[in-house]
């Protein structure tokens, strides 16, 4: 299988890039990024011999031999995003949406997928997105509309959305060099309390990046083919029950 990730400097991004890396169904990793895989993040030996990098500055724009040469993989992993904050609703939009959007729509017209292997477009949402466009907040109807334009695009083709809706996460306490370039001494700080709550109390509003990546890549390869959208209770259950 070959497989897309973006987001690859981020947190779910490099989690579903090492869940790649450690599976052997995936045979060939593309990154397609702004900038290369940071030195300070740890990979497997094999990570080189799997991963094709594509540096590209423009998400907003697809060439035609570009769209045609991603269309030929078996799914995506979308991790592309930060937070809103500190963003106007413009400036988030264009990231989230605009971005999203154009890549789907790249692959789209370039014929991803097929009838016995339809393309499959993982989308990393966030808990509480409205697609109803009815939420108070900014990033909640953003990420919904893409939620919604997404299963609208690909109504009659080869290619199938799927959202997660991770909770809260945070990079892994396995590789401190993540936690020290990912997230801020403030926000370091902040879940050094909030982990341990949340995992012990609201379980439900946590779930382990390690579980998160593990789950994109399992939706990538279709193992739950006919759910849309997976809500942070329903991946941490489903990555529990996995072999």
């Amino acid at each position: 299988m070959r497989l897309i990730i973006t987001g690859v400097t981020g947190v779910a991004g490099l989690a579903a890039y090492r869940a790649a890396l450690a599976d052997p169904a995936i045979q060939q990793i593309t990154l397609l990024t702004r900038r290369p895989v940071p030195a300070w993040a740890v990979l497997p030996p094999n990570a080189q011999n799997k991963t094709e990098i594509i540096i590209h500055k423009d998400f907003s724009s697809y060439s035609p031999d570009l769209a045609y040469q991603l269309a030929g993989h078996d799914a995506l992993v979308w991790a592309l995003g930060r937070s809103s904050m500190g963003m106007s609703e413009e400036e988030y939009t264009e990231l989230t949406y605009g971005y999203t959007m154009a890549a789907a729509r790249a692959l789209k017209d370039a014929g991803a997928g097929s009838v016995e292997s339809p393309f499959r477009f993982v989308y990393v949402s966030g808990d509480h997105s409205d697609p109803t466009g009815k939420s108070s907040q900014m990033w909640a109807r953003v990420k919904g509309r893409v939620e919604r334009e997404l299963a609208e695009l690909f109504q009659g083709t080869n290619m199938k959305v799927h959202v997660a809706r991770p909770a809260y996460f945070f990079p892994s306490k396995k590789y401190p060099k993540d936690r020290l370039n990912q997230r801020g001494a403030l926000a370091r700080g902040f879940d050094v309390i909030v982990t341990p709550v949340f995992s012990t109390f609201v379980s439900g509003l946590y779930i382990p990046v390690e579980d998160l990546g593990r789950f994109c890549v399992e939706a990538a390869k279709g193992r739950w083919p006919d759910q849309v959208v997976f809500e942070n209770v329903d991946m941490k259950k489903l990555v529990k029950g996995l072999p």
